[in-house]
């Protein structure tokens, strides 16, 4: 009987601690040097091209798991974000839209079709560099 409640406790610890929604997006990448990418139009590229899904293109780590979430933090504005990701979101947006207008609408076609939360980075994008 003792057993059966030890491992009823183990189960339910194991549950309540893995079947919880994350607060955060996964941490693994917060140290990526952000200017490194953005300043280099053959690995912004190779970038943008993984996050489209282009078939010619092999995917560094950090893309891929920014793929899984480009779309939710779009929609929540980074809400489960990090600091450090909210910062670097905010660069490489800012970045996108004032110097790389053709690969920002290229991922605004895929991520935001509707086109309901792009404006409101367009405008504080654009406001910043006034």
């Amino acid at each position: 009987m003792k057993f059966a409640l030890v491992c009823l406790f183990a189960i339910s610890t194991i549950v309540c601690v893995y079947g919880r929604p994350q607060d955060h997006y996964t941490d693994k990448f917060d140290n990526i040097d952000v200017d490194q990418i953005l300043n280099n139009d053959r690995l912004l590229k190779r970038y943008v091209d993984c996050l489209l899904e282009r078939s010619h293109v092999k995917c560094p780590s950090e893309a891929l798991e920014l793929k899984k979430v480009l779309a939710d933090a779009m929609a929540t504005d980074c809400a489960k974000c990090t600091d450090r990701q909210k910062e670097i979101a905010r660069k490489a947006l800012d970045f996108l839209i004032i110097n790389k207008t053709d690969m920002w609408n290229d991922l605004k076609s895929k991520y935001d079709p509707e086109e309901k939360y792009a404006k409101k980075y367009e405008d504080r994008a654009l406001k910043k560099e006034n």
